[in-house]
């Protein structure tokens, strides 16, 4: 018997995945219509750059320093473990926010395939109306407009703000993802569709079984750079009152008596914490598209 004619009598559920053209061509092929090139990469010398800022305005505030006044790195030392927490907290909301919408993205974004009109236009509307808000203007929306608690079944919830603020920022990660799930759905050739349905799959079995675990790795790169955009944009929680660092920082210079020397230094600390925890997941982003040759 040929291996051919073996490989067509085994069983439909032997075949959750059906083989795919190399993602390779098809990234080159993809950047090669869109004219565009790689966007640019969050790179080594850049964390230097902002060590040395850190250091000039250090220096240059240590100078300017009244006599008697304790040092610039002595109270930025004292202050570090207070502002620690708070950045903790951002990442806390860095990781609800990307949870909530990644799951709430998922979904929206398969429903933009959906075979049912409405369902199809109702999920693209919404998807580009939160994808193009301001990311400010929906925070604001959630903090003013969901209630400070709510009751279930006779219990009474409350909604802190920095639970409001993670709602907000969950809305625009919801649509930039609905649109990573329904490119990387659409990027694959439509001979996989063809070849599921003549193996007598459903639609909904292609699309878990054969469609999405190819479309994995598509997505991983663009859903990791969304999570750095992210991380870095939950500094605007601080404009609606949640206590995260950007909030302790201007405590500190406040119960440091207004200290305009302190200004640039501490912001350019805090700076270098952000770099310092993106930079990993950019080198990680990176490595993956090369290993999924994606977008190569």
């Amino acid at each position: 018997m040929s291996r051919r004619q073996a490989s067509l009598q085994r069983p439909t559920t032997d075949l959750p995945v059906l083989i795919a053209p190399s993602a390779g061509s098809t990234g080159r092929t993809a950047g090669r219509d869109s004219g565009c090139g790689a966007p640019p990469r969050l790179a080594y010398w850049h964390g230097f750059l902002l060590l040395a800022a850190l250091l000039l305005s250090a220096g240059v505030a240590e100078a300017q320093s009244e006599p008697g006044r304790a040092g610039i790195l002595e109270t930025m030392i004292k202050w570090t473990p207070l502002l620690f927490e708070g950045f903790l907290f951002n990442i806390l909301i860095s990781f609800m926010a990307m949870a909530i919408g990644t799951v709430a993205g998922g979904f929206l974004g398969i429903w933009q395939i959906s075979l049912l009109p409405s369902v199809r236009r109702g999920s693209w509307l919404v998807t580009q109306f939160f994808r193009n808000a301001p990311w400010l203007v929906l925070l604001f929306f959630c903090m003013f407009l969901l209630p400070f608690q709510i009751e279930i079944f006779g219990l009474v919830v409350p909604l802190p703000d920095w639970l409001k603020a993670t709602f907000g920022l969950a809305l625009p990660v919801m649509a930039n993802v609905s649109e990573i799930v329904r490119g990387a759905i659409q990027s694959l050739p439509s001979g996989q569709w063809e070849s599921a349905e003549s193996l007598a799959f459903t639609r909904r079995q292609t699309l878990w079984m054969i469609i999405l675990p190819q479309c994995v790795k598509r997505m991983l790169p663009p859903w990791m750079n969304l999570y750095a955009i992210l991380t870095m944009a939950t500094v605007l929680a601080s404009v609606v009152g949640v206590s995260e660092v950007m909030t302790l920082t201007g405590e500190v210079l406040s119960a440091e008596g207004g200290r305009t020397d302190l200004l640039v230094p501490f912001y350019s600390y805090i700076l270098v914490w952000f770099f310092i925890y993106c930079y990993p997941i950019a080198r990680w982003t990176v490595y993956l598209e090369r290993r999924f040759a994606v977008n190569a």
